[in-house]
């Protein structure tokens, strides 16, 4: 049967950790009908929470999809992580989605993970809406969070409920578009009670219904023009012009509810197919033309060439490669030939496979505006482009950011050291955030990740799940290499391999890029068009050796980042240049001009939300101090005062045992990678 666009829905649950996204998520499994009995995060039994660490720790770690389907719609469901250690997995999640549910904590309001998330949806702009949660907890404010809304966020809310009640007295909601009172029975909250707003209640309900009403009008001279005229304005209408918002982000509808008691999810589902877009209704995703050189848009079209983007990589024991791929035009069926773009290599899909959670069922085919599981691609990696080798475009790749601590490990025995290689390359290819290095000087091998929480999982994975007996070493800080001037170097390779004579010589000129920028490699316009006969093979190895001397380092062996790299010089004879002596020659000239532009070392310095009782700020900031923190606000919350810092990372090792200590065990903190600076000379 073909896939009907209009009725298909790709969405991601995203939010801060506890927000209570995998909670809303299996409800939302129960009611579409996918499972039989809802699954209890704190019990260890979500059915998206698969792993056993997950099971264990009580938290998300690897996005979990699943499909169900409500009113006739398909929807392909994302639940993403909301501890910061593991937030590639919502980046990527986000790269491919077309819609987001925003799930926020009545009583915490907008959190730094919610904030986080945000910014990236803003970046692939993903049409949200907005679901408060935990109404029934004390201390639950719906208002207090739409000001968070507006204010941390910079949205535009548009309330499309309002709660009856809150803390233990919260009964359900009240639907602003139906004006009619919500209430949820029958013990698992699948019976709908709907009845006219209750006359105590009626002033609340027009104040918020003439709210909404100002807000669609800005966008609706339909809307304006019926409540000027005193007419009734249908909730079709409504609908249709909230959607309108949604998908040009001016506006983010806003419901409520307590998933735990089972209490607005039913009306969470229907807002996700009445407000968010089908796949044909987005912004086209953007390629390169690798031929042409020139962007391109895609549009979602089942009967163009295909494309699609491979997002995450799982590694199953027995299938091998599970490669998650969102299709973005064309179809790809089961058996087909499929040419990594990227790579320019063929690879066959051996089987596609819609998941649910760790379980799967076979798919015929995978179609424009689809996702799904394919197996077979060895090659794939995380960011890859897979389609027609007849028209290549390359989509447009993730960033991630980068790690930040690590530890040394190394195999308990001799026997080990093969098997420790492997799964790190295993783990490595399952997430992109996560990377092995040898430090030349000691021979020890250094895996870095996100945070302590981060290589925590990573460690016990590699342990418990692939069974590596290894030693591992303390957490340490994983620096960065970067430079403070330019500088300009010749490097000349000769040398005779196998009977045959290698040369090349290239000329390097590096200058500093700004801060967070990242390293970029250009080569010299009028190099280029001065060298025009000289093969395309040739430019590529030397922007090889270029790439793969940043890695190493400078100085200290730390990665390279914000260098700006440009190939200004290039000799070559059609006798003597070889591909390996330009790509070796690439890294002699880029290791030697970096060496002579004034390096300097980077730390990370991390963004830190602390939440304190108020008697105990002040030891709080004091201990920040010492720790080398800079303190950038501090507000008062019902929740407790929020105090935001900057910290170097190295200074943060221990610090919830000291924040304990100094609140008496009351203070709480978050921590996420801000950015990399030069280290503070002591005084």
């Amino acid at each position: 049967m073909a896939l009907n666009l209009k009725n298909l829905r790709n969405i991601g649950i995203m939010a801060h950790i506890d927000a209570g996204k995998t909670t809303t998520t299996e409800r939302i499994l129960f009611y579409t009908g996918k499972t039989h009995r809802i699954g209890e995060v704190d019990d260890g039994e979500a059915t998206m929470d698969w792993m056993e660490q997950e099971q264990e720790r009580g938290i998300t770690i690897q996005s979990a999809a699943t499909t169900a389907y409500w009113r006739g719609t398909q929807i392909n469901l994302i639940d993403t992580p909301g501890h910061v250690d593991f937030t590639a997995e919502v980046e990527r999640s986000l790269r491919v989605l077309d819609g987001a549910v925003a799930i926020l904590d009545a009583v915490r309001g907008v959190e730094p993970q919610t904030e986080t998330v945000w910014r990236q949806a803003e970046r692939y702009r993903v049409p949200c809406i907005a679901y408060i949660n935990k109404m029934d907890r004390a201390g639950a404010d719906f208002f207090s969070a739409l000001d968070d809304i507006r204010l941390k966020l910079g949205a535009n809310p548009a309330p499309v409920q309002v709660p009856i009640g809150r803390e233990n007295g919260f009964e359900g909601v009240i639907d602003l578009v139906t004006m009619k009172e919500i209430r949820f029975g029958g013990g698992d909250g699948s019976d709908l009670d709907e009845r006219p707003v209750e006359a105590g209640r009626e002033a609340l309900a027009n104040e918020w219904r003439d709210r909404l009403i100002d807000a669609l009008s800005s966008i609706s001279d339909e809307i304006t023009e019926k409540f000027l005229g005193g007419e009734e304005i249908p909730a079709a209408l409504i609908r249709e012009t909230l959607r309108s918002g949604v998908l040009n982000r001016t506006l983010l509808p806003v419901l409520a509810g307590a998933s735990r008691r089972n209490m607005g999810v039913q009306p969470l589902l229907d807002a996700i197919v009445d407000y968010l877009p089908a796949p044909d209704e987005v912004v086209p995703a953007r390629a390169r033309h690798t031929k042409k050189n020139e962007d391109v848009g895609v549009p979602c079209d089942p009967k163009a060439a295909p494309l699609g983007l491979v997002f995450k990589i799982q590694n199953d024991r027995e299938a091998g490669s599970l490669c998650y791929v969102r299709m973005y035009s064309g179809k790809i069926a089961s058996g087909d030939t499929v040419c990594n773009i990227g790579k320019r290599k063929r690879e066959r899909a051996n089987r596609i496979l819609r998941m649910h959670s760790n379980k799967s069922e076979p798919l015929p085919e995978l179609c424009a505006g689809d996702i799904a599981v394919i197996i077979g691609l060895k090659l794939a990696q995380t960011g890859d482009t897979i389609g027609s080798e007849g028209v290549p475009l390359l989509l447009e790749t993730m960033q991630f950011p980068e790690p930040v601590i690590s530890v040394s490990i190394e195999p308990e025995t001799a026997s080990e050291a093969d098997k420790l290689k492997e799964t790190l390359a295993v783990l490595s290819r399952e997430d992109p955030t996560f990377t092995t290095r040898e430090n030349v000087e000691t021979g020890q091998t250094l895996i870095s990740g996100m945070g302590e929480l981060h290589l925590d999982v990573l460690v016990t994975r590699l342990t418990k799940e692939f069974g590596v007996k290894a030693r591992v070493g303390n957490p340490q800080v994983s620096y960065r290499e970067s430079i403070a001037a330019a500088a300009e170097e010749r490097a000349a390779f000769s040398r005779v391999i196998a009977g045959k004579e290698n040369a090349a010589a290239v000329t390097i000129r590096v200058e500093p890029e700004k801060q967070g920028a990242g390293n970029r490699y250009t080569v010299d316009p009028v190099l280029r068009q001065k060298h025009a006969a000289i093969p395309a093979e040739i430019w590529r190895a030397v922007e090889r050796g270029v790439q793969g001397a940043l890695p190493s380092g400078i100085v200290m062996g730390y990665p390279c980042i914000d260098a700006d790299i440009t190939l200004v010089g290039l000799e070559y004879s059609e006798l003597t240049g070889t591909e390996i002596a330009f790509e070796t020659c690439g890294a002699l000239a880029a290791d030697n001009a970096l060496r002579a532009a004034s390096p300097i070392l980077l730390e990370p310095v991390m963004r830190v939300l602390i939440i304190s009782p108020s008697e105990s700020v002040g030891e709080v900031m004091s201990l920040v101090n010492q720790r080398g923190g800079q303190v950038q606000s501090l507000d008062s919350k019902p929740a407790g005062d929020e105090i935001r810092v900057f910290a170097p990372m190295a200074k943060m090792f221990g610090f919830m045992t000291a924040l304990r200590s100094v609140s008496q065990g009351r203070a709480t903190f978050t921590m996420e990678f801000s950015h990399f600076e030069k280290i503070r000379e002591k005084k």
